[in-house]
């Protein structure tokens, strides 16, 4: 698969490390897809993606809390067609999730052939968050080797068909504070607010430095990273949404190819059946 010019413009550079390097919110004037546009495309593309099944699209969205996660791949699937776009969200791993190796919670939720599936966070927690909310005794743990894993298992998703589009969403620290201020405030966001909130917030600067180090271990020519700016919600959709409408475009430009001699079987079968 060839990355656009549109998606090269958000790939991590190996270079520049910390995400302060990154905006994290472009210009009021900043040339972006249309999003209305975008998300015809995906609904439109997505379903040839679904009727070839030859690819599968897997996108992780990774960010703090509060970076707009959720509202993100809800945009994403205005006009998908459920058949073929799931969505997954991973907390903090719980009962058999724990007991098991950090891939195994999203091995069974990946997508099939054709599937288009978006991840609000991912096993990439394994390597962030649970550096600063260990599950077991931090002595026990071997990044370097997580690293590796996930290099390994996201090289092998790739061989196999799969498409990676790994986001994560560049909140300033002034906007998360703002946005958990709005959770308070608003009703209809009131209900998400948890005492865990507080706790993200005062592990802020561990884990954004948690993040840096696995993005910079885990980036790699054929599953990059893409660092978006996320202060602002509508550019963040705006440019997620074209990313995923250009890779569904190069995965799936066509329906299948007709066969004249089926469609003649079924015209006759039809005609046979009294429909025609």
């Amino acid at each position: 698969m060839e990355w656009t010019d549109f998606a090269r413009r958000w790939v991590f550079d190996p270079q520049k490390p910390k995400f302060n390097n990154y905006p994290r919110q472009l210009d009021s004037k900043a040339e972006l897809p249309e999003l209305e546009a975008s998300l015809e495309d995906i609904g439109e593309f997505q379903r040839r993606l679904w009727a070839n099944r030859k690819k599968a699209l897997l996108i992780l969205v990774q960010g703090p809390d509060t970076s707009g996660k959720d509202s993100l791949i809800r945009t994403l699937a205005t006009y998908t067609d459920p058949a073929g776009f799931h969505a997954w969200s991973f907390g903090r791993p719980q009962g058999a999730e724990a007991r098991h190796d950090f891939l195994w919670r999203v091995t069974p939720v990946l997508p099939g052939f054709g599937e288009m599936v978006a991840f609000n966070r991912s096993h990439h927690e394994a390597v962030i968050a649970e550096r600063v909310w260990p599950l077991h005794d931090p002595a026990s743990y071997d990044w370097n080797s997580r690293y590796r894993s996930i290099r390994e298992f996201e090289r092998h998703l790739v061989s196999e068909g799969t498409v990676l589009i790994k986001v994560w969403l560049n909140l300033s620290e002034e906007e998360h504070r703002r946005r958990l201020l709005k959770r308070l405030d608003k009703p209809r966001k009131r209900w998400k607010f948890d005492a865990a909130d507080i706790e993200g917030w005062k592990q802020r600067k561990h884990y954004e430095a948690y993040a840096e180090e696995a993005v910079a271990a885990t980036h790699e020519n054929h599953a990059p990273w893409l660092i978006v700016p996320g202060d602002s919600k509508p550019q963040a959709r705006a440019v997620v949404a074209g990313l995923v409408a250009d890779t569904l475009k190069q995965l799936a430009p066509d329906y299948p190819e007709e066969q004249p001699e089926i469609l003649e079987k079924y015209r006759q079968l039809l005609a046979e059946n009294g429909v025609g």
